[in-house]
């Protein structure tokens, strides 16, 4: 899709209180590996609490943010933030402004809904965390680990995020990059 070295390889990662802690700490590091500059923005910006109570600090606050100047918009799991993610009408303005650009939209876990609610699915296939695969459209789920349709990406729970990040780092920088990336880090 685009060079790591590029201004539109910048990635937005929205998270809020309650994330899934591998989630979040996994795709943000894989990417960055990859060369890609990550901004993980929240609500209020400032420190968040994981689902697990692990603490991170926001760079930036959601509507400061448009969701068009990203290559892509990626959204971690964690029932609290994904519920969060789906009501917050920045949250969701931004994944309306990243589909109309034509970015790349990932979301894993329970964060698939915040996709669904922003009406950015439109019958891609997808997958989540079963808890809220009754949510999604059923007749484009899936059950596989990690699904691509297109501009979405999607993907099942915590042990599936190193598999999540390095089909992000694929679609945004190529295969070349994406096996750069998961060699030293011994993925068979």
């Amino acid at each position: 899709m685009n060079s790591p070295t590029a201004p539109a390889a910048r990635v937005l990662v929205l998270c809020a209180d309650g994330f899934e802690e591998i989630e979040l700490v996994t795709v943000v590091d894989v990417l960055r590996r990859a060369g890609l500059a990550v901004l993980l923005a929240s609500p209020t910006g400032g420190s968040l609490r994981g689902a697990h109570d692990l603490r991170v600090d926001s760079e930036a606050r959601w509507r400061e943010l448009r969701g068009g100047d990203f290559a892509a918009l990626v959204l971690p799991g964690g029932m609290e933030n994904a519920r969060t993610l789906e009501r917050d009408p920045d949250a969701q303005r931004l994944l309306r402004e990243g589909d109309a650009a034509g970015r790349l939209l990932a979301a894993i876990c329970a964060a698939p809904v915040a996709l669904q609610a922003a009406g950015v699915l439109r019958g891609a296939a997808c997958t989540s965390h079963p808890a809220v695969q009754a949510e999604l459209p059923a007749a484009s789920y899936r059950t596989a680990r990690v699904v691509q349709d297109g501009r979405i990406v999607t993907s099942r729970g915590p042990g599936t995020a190193l598999e999540f990040a390095l089909a992000l780092v694929k679609a945004l920088c190529g295969n070349e990059q994406a096996a750069a990336v998961a060699a030293p880090m011994l993925v068979a």
